[in-house]
């Protein structure tokens, strides 16, 4: 039925970059917005940014700007530009669609930044 697939993750130095992508496929119903969360071992799921299909976006106030999420609605595509990772950044990251009547999550991508 409904999928979303997250790619990108990896292993990066401190200071490095990643891209994370995820792209949906399936029937959905009133998409409100896209986003990634991320859940780091031991710590509750977070919200890293999300988007809306308009195109404002929100942001993890901790994450001083060096991340960007972007959009293609007509691809039910959300990406995450990370730049500037920290070892702190370490964490599984799970690609998210806000739907007018529930959540749908994809299946995570591991993050590492080594020291």
């Amino acid at each position: 039925q409904v999928q979303l697939v997250e790619s990108g993750g990896g292993l990066v130095q401190a200071g490095g970059s990643l891209r994370l992508s995820c792209a949906a496929s399936g029937r959905f119903f009133g998409i409100r917005a896209m986003g990634w969360y991320r859940q780091a071992p031991g710590k509750q799921r977070e919200l890293v940014a999300a988007i809306t299909t308009g195109g404002s976006p929100n942001y993890a106030d901790s994450l001083e700007g060096r991340f960007t999420i972007s959009r293609d609605n007509g691809k039910n595509t959300v990406y995450l530009q990370m730049n500037s990772l920290k070892p702190e950044d370490t964490a599984v990251y799970y690609c998210n669609i806000k739907g007018g009547l529930r959540d749908y999550w994809g299946q995570g991508t591991q993050v590492t930044v080594s020291s």
